[in-house]
């Protein structure tokens, strides 16, 4: 589905993404972990056309998105939940969800989206005439994550979606992100809580400085030593 072959991001001087080949099967949940400045961001914002790669290409479903605008990226069937949420925060959050489907000008189907979103994140409805901006942590990431839906994804990508979120809502997130992914949406994500990627994806690459330094079947990468030492213990952040 999504295949990722030798690219090169640079920040000006600043060498962030050093030829990293990875690839995102049809009905896979994938995770990147890693610790802070690895480049698990950059990836996702150059996937996304935010950033550019110097070298190397990126295929989605046989075309090269390598040089396409973001609005493109989304129109091909990939959303981005950006860490940190970035809700629209002096909007509601329906018009917030309606920015989410706003390439498309079908209004029936966008109702179906919203109702989608809805079961989904049932709180959603209850505050959808509320101003985002007062939502709590895990209601915003919850508005991030169904705007992201409104454009049907084939492919959505999560950044960080439990940071700063209380255990219990972090368990809720990953619930949903599963039932997501049942319903048949393909799933890239990076998160700090490694041991609760690695738990519900069936592949993982690890990164280190704009590297990747390990991959395979996540299981056996929660089963490291290595990686136990770095990222499942006291030290386990992303």
């Amino acid at each position: 589905m999504l295949k990722i072959d030798n690219i090169h991001v640079f920040y000006g001087a600043i060498h962030a993404i050093k030829g990293i080949t990875l690839e995102v099967n049809q009905g896979e949940i994938v995770t990147l972990i890693g610790a802070n400045g690895a480049g698990k961001t950059t990836i996702l914002r150059t996937i996304s056309g935010l950033e550019h790669a110097k070298e190397g290409t990126i295929n989605f479903l046989g075309n090269d998105i390598g040089n396409a605008a973001a609005q493109n990226v989304v129109k091909m069937g990939i959303s981005h939940v950006p860490e940190g949420r970035r809700v629209f925060t002096n909007m509601s959050v329906t018009e917030n969800l309606e920015l989410g489907a706003y390439l498309s000008k079908d209004k029936q189907a966008n109702s179906a989206s919203m109702k989608k979103v809805f079961e989904y994140f049932p709180r959603l409805h209850e505050r959808r005439h509320q101003v985002a901006g007062t939502l709590s942590g895990g209601e915003q990431q919850m508005l991030a994550m169904g705007r992201a839906l409104m454009s049907k994804p084939k492919l959505m990508m999560l950044d960080e979606p439990s940071m700063g979120l209380a255990p219990i809502l972090v368990r809720q997130i990953f619930s949903i992100v599963e039932e997501i992914h049942k319903e048949g949406t393909t799933i890239l994500l990076i998160e700090q809580n490694a041991n609760m990627a690695l738990s519900i994806a069936d592949r993982g690459y690890v990164l280190e400085t704009g590297k990747i330094v390990m991959q395979g079947p996540a299981k056996e990468i929660l089963q490291s030593e290595d990686v136990k030492n770095a990222y499942l213990g006291g030290a386990a952040r992303s």
